[in-house]
């Protein structure tokens, strides 16, 4: 039974493992990665026991804009319906904000966020610096 927390009781390792499961490359910088999660305003975490199956990163202004800046879930535990939950755990928190906002940064994923109830933004664009090979 997969069990859902709020609690930051991941570890670096745990952590840098899901990352690295569904080949992002932020795992590749495990200490950067944990300190980012640590300073999120939620983390809703899966877990399998003691293993950590998924995460969902959300980040806010503490009133009106909710950003869901990455959903995973590691590829042995895809079709569970994890992912959809972390999402409805994230809608209900976030409730009473007037925007609850995702970018997915592939275009397929976007048919996912739709079935969660998400619509795409009328004439929007997502813009991004990607700093990788610079400074890290």
């Amino acid at each position: 039974m997969i069990e859902f927390t709020e609690q930051k009781k991941f570890t670096q390792e745990q952590v840098q493992e899901l990352f690295l499961s569904v080949g992002w490359i932020s795992g590749q910088y495990p200490g950067r990665l944990y300190k980012a999660l640590m300073g999120s305003s939620t983390v809703i975490t899966a877990w399998d026991g003691n293993q950590l199956v998924g995460l969902a990163r959300v980040l806010d202004d503490g009133e009106l804009t909710a950003y869901i800046h990455y959903v995973l879930v590691n590829p042995e535990y895809h079709g569970k319906g994890i992912a959809s939950q972390m999402i409805e755990l994230t809608k209900k928190k976030y409730r009473d904000y007037l925007y609850i906002e995702v970018m997915p940064e592939e275009r397929k994923n976007a048919a996912f966020y739709q079935k969660c109830g998400f619509t795409l933004m009328e004439d929007g664009a997502a813009l991004q610096i990607c700093n990788f090979g610079n400074k890290w």
